[in-house]
């Protein structure tokens, strides 16, 4: 059984550049070792990048013994709930790409919430100019 997202289809890629998830598989797939809830996959801003090093949790440094290359602004991102929950409750959330969040985030985030900072991002950005 595959992961959901959190409008009820099948969890679509978040991010491969860098490579994204608490598997680093692409996709913000859970389980029981993600204790963390990378559910929620986001595009980051510096506001929210700034707000998360404030709090104790710095997206901007790499950190290669997990993995980690440090994020930019725009990077796509599974990002914990709890620490975007957060950020959305200080007024500084990052963007949310739905159909690659996992509907987990649901346990820890309203859809309402989440949907307030909804962005979709096309698979294929030429499609804009449609």
């Amino acid at each position: 059984m595959s992961d959901r997202n959190v409008l009820g289809g099948e969890l679509e890629l978040c991010g491969t550049d860098p490579v994204t998830g608490f598997y680093r598989d692409g996709c913000c797939s859970t389980g029981p070792e993600d204790r963390g809830s990378h559910t929620i996959c986001a595009v980051v801003t510096a506001e929210f990048l700034e707000h998360q090093r404030r709090i104790g949790n710095d997206l901007s440094t790499a950190r290669p013994e997990y993995r980690f290359p440090g994020l930019v602004p725009g990077a796509r991102w599974c990002v914990t709930a709890v620490n975007w929950l957060r950020a959305h409750e200080d007024g500084a959330a990052a963007y949310v790409v739905l159909a690659s969040t996992n509907e987990r985030a649901l346990e820890i985030v309203s859809l309402a919430a989440l949907e307030e900072h909804a962005v979709d991002v096309p698979g294929d950005p030429g499609t804009l100019g449609s």
